[in-house]
């Protein structure tokens, strides 16, 4: 057991710790953090060679996570640009969709579909949120531009990106409260159901 929570816990940290570097980050720097990234990713995919069945599917889609979060960010530190950071977060929420859904499966029957579709769900948020921020900044970048056209258009754009994530993320929550009525039956299901589309506006 004490293998299974080294390799987690390295997951774990390697996944959430930042790669943070200044602007000027030159073309050797960038290729050594590449080294590392591929190293790290080896050595916890190699953590995960003493266990079997579902422990070591969760052990390698932890890997295979944590080192796309790793290149997300390093493309992010080396070309710092609004996009590339979108491209980091965006990033962040598939990996971190890949891992959660993985774990889903050491559940079953309904607690499994509702694991899947909350896991989905922060995914969704994860990135709405991601636009908004990538359209409120050029909304802003845009505000230094001298005609007004131009100034309306971006605000439209970061106020429909707003819009937009606003529903996704309702309708992400209402398909998880959806999938939890199904453990019920009769009236019930159907007292669920009618709750949850009053609660969401369905």
């Amino acid at each position: 057991m004490n293998h299974i929570r080294t390799a987690i816990a390295l997951s774990f940290v390697l996944a959430f710790a930042p790669v943070t570097f200044a602007q000027g980050m030159t073309k050797t720097d960038y290729r050594t953090q590449q080294d590392k990234i591929d190293a790290d990713y080896k050595l916890g995919k190699a953590a995960c060679a003493n266990m079997s069945g579902q422990q070591n599917k969760l052990c390698v889609t932890q890997a295979k996570s944590t080192r796309k979060i790793a290149e997300a960010n390093l493309e992010a530190s080396y070309t710092p640009t609004r996009k590339t950071h979108y491209k980091a977060r965006f990033a962040k929420a598939e990996a971190d969709y890949s891992v959660a859904r993985e774990r889903c499966n050491d559940k079953a029957d309904n607690a499994k579909d509702v694991c899947i579709k909350e896991a989905k769900a922060a995914e969704t948020s994860a990135k709405a949120d991601a636009t908004v921020q990538l359209k409120t900044a050029d909304a802003a970048a845009t505000s230094s531009e001298k005609t007004a056209v131009a100034k309306s258009d971006a605000q439209t754009a970061s106020t429909d990106a707003r819009t937009d994530a606003t529903v996704e993320k309702r309708d992400a929550r209402y398909a998880v409260e959806k999938e939890k009525c199904d453990a019920l039956a009769g009236a019930a299901k159907d007292r669920c159901l009618a709750q949850a589309k009053t609660n969401f506006g369905m």
